[in-house]
């Protein structure tokens, strides 16, 4: 855990009791402060309570003696309406933060020298990936790294800061929102398309907030920007323009570089051009398959040049990565069936980098729409063999699809079992992807348990394991 000082002796308001909420606590009271927490969920009071903290009902409760709110990423800062607590707030002159500003404040309270550094990575789609490889390949070049955020441990709940150590931190505009002071060694925006246009009021405030992660930063500290969208492009010029320290990734896949060689990396399918010169080669890498993946090894690689190590042993820990659950990831083979869980695959723009990926497919999609559901990937329909539906967009999605071949099959096991069996009836090597391009919560509570979901009417075909193959 690491203590988050400041606020020793003061009442700090926290609502929201998920992982980053109940650590968030945890934290504040390491350091001294008086957490006093609120959640509308009973249970959650409950584990509250029997971890000895102090629950109070925040709608009734005096906010003026509160020091801040630890706002949970969960509830609305500002769309599509405040939450109350953020209401209650701002008319009593509270700060709101949330504990990726709490993890910023607690590292620049150590003397300079002590310090750790931190790696942040944000994005529409990629960024876990991303993160993951970062913190494999520096742990294979000897580092102390710990790696959280967003993905798995919350970052207040990862182990103290120690000099040397390196945090490489995913962290969502949600998140991003709530941060003043977070300034980030290595700050990165892999790429931007809409998404959560609901809880940001649109485009722009979507854009804002990941704009966020370069906010604090020193001329010292590094931003990574993608080229690849109009959005992140415009925020890499106006960095750029204002003396930013900026590397620049472009995904490209011819591996061509377009435009000026200096401080750019060229991701391309095959391999990584850096300032005009071939550095590595991903043909080989094969948990980094696609155009988004030679994307996500470009952002590593130029973070680890930007930590010290050297460009082969960055190429060499590259092809190493084991690859992350549930993106992208081959979990078992039948026959000549290949089966990937691409569960992560949440909206269109992401399921177009796994669909992209293979030249055909035998495609497991649906869930809970997002806003344009799958308009936006009709130009690779010709890649999808047969679709098999799922969830609530089951019906919507059978008719975007038209006269692509599709049927609608409801539940995973049923589409797993339909999709290995048409796969297999080919007699060739195929694939069945499951890249739903909708959010999960229709039948899951999250992207992990659908793709356990998937993983296990899998296996349950007789499928060996990837691991065992």
């Amino acid at each position: 855990m690491i203590p988050v000082p400041g606020f020793e002796g003061r009442r700090i308001a926290v609502f929201g009791l998920g992982r980053s909420g109940l650590t968030a606590a945890r934290a504040l009271k390491a350091g001294g402060a008086l957490p006093v927490l609120w959640d509308d969920s009973v249970s959650s009071r409950m584990q509250a309570e029997a971890e000895g903290f102090d629950v109070e009902d925040l709608t009734s409760a005096d906010w003026s003696g509160f020091a801040a709110l630890v706002l949970s990423p969960g509830a609305p800062l500002t769309h599509p309406e405040p939450h109350w607590t953020v209401d209650k707030a701002k008319a009593a002159g509270v700060e709101i933060v949330g504990d990726i500003e709490l993890f910023a404040r607690a590292i620049a309270a150590l003397p300079e020298g002590k310090r750790p550094k931190v790696v942040a990575i944000t994005g529409t789609n990629g960024k876990s990936t991303t993160t993951a490889l970062i913190g494999w390949m520096l742990k294979q070049a000897g580092m102390t790294v710990h790696v959280g955020g967003n993905i798995g441990i919350g970052v207040l709940a990862l182990p103290p800061p120690t000099p040397g150590a390196v945090y490489v931190i995913e962290v969502s505009s949600y998140q991003l929102d709530l941060t003043t002071s977070f300034a980030p060694d290595v700050a990165m925006l892999i790429n931007m398309s809409p998404d959560h246009l609901d809880r940001h009021g649109g485009m722009e405030g979507y854009v804002a907030a990941k704009r966020r992660i370069f906010q604090a930063q020193t001329a010292s500290q590094t931003a990574i920007v993608g080229i690849d969208d109009d959005w992140s492009m415009a925020i890499e010029q106006e960095l750029t323009a204002a003396r930013h320290r900026v590397i620049r990734v472009h995904a490209n896949m011819r591996g061509i570089l377009i435009g000026r060689p200096e401080h750019t990396v060229v991701a391309g399918t095959d391999g990584l051009i850096f300032e005009g010169s071939r550095v590595a080669e991903l043909t080989h890498a094969r948990s980094l398959p696609g155009r988004h993946n030679a994307q996500n090894a470009g952002f590593a690689y130029a973070t680890a040049i930007t930590l010290g190590l050297t460009q082969n042993q960055a190429a060499a820990f590259l092809l190493t990565f084991p690859g992350l659950a549930h993106r992208m990831e081959h979990v078992a083979t039948l026959g000549r069936v290949r089966f990937i869980n691409d569960s992560k695959a949440t909206n269109a723009d992401a399921a177009r980098q796994a669909l992209s990926s293979y030249d055909r497919s035998f495609w497991i999609a649906g869930g809970r729409a997002k806003a344009g559901g799958i308009d936006d990937l009709e130009d690779l329909f010709p890649r999808v063999a047969e679709a098999f539906l799922i969830g609530e967009a089951a019906g919507p999605f059978a008719a975007r699809l038209g006269e692509t071949p599709h049927r609608i099959c409801g539940d995973m096991a049923t589409a797993v079992k339909a999709a290995a069996e048409a796969a297999a009836a080919t007699g060739r090597d195929e694939v069945v992807l499951l890249s739903p391009a909708a959010a999960s919560f229709d039948q899951y509570p999250d992207f992990e348990a659908r793709g356990e979901a998937f993983r296990a009417a899998v296996l349950a075909l007789g499928a060996v394991p990837a691991s065992a193959s």
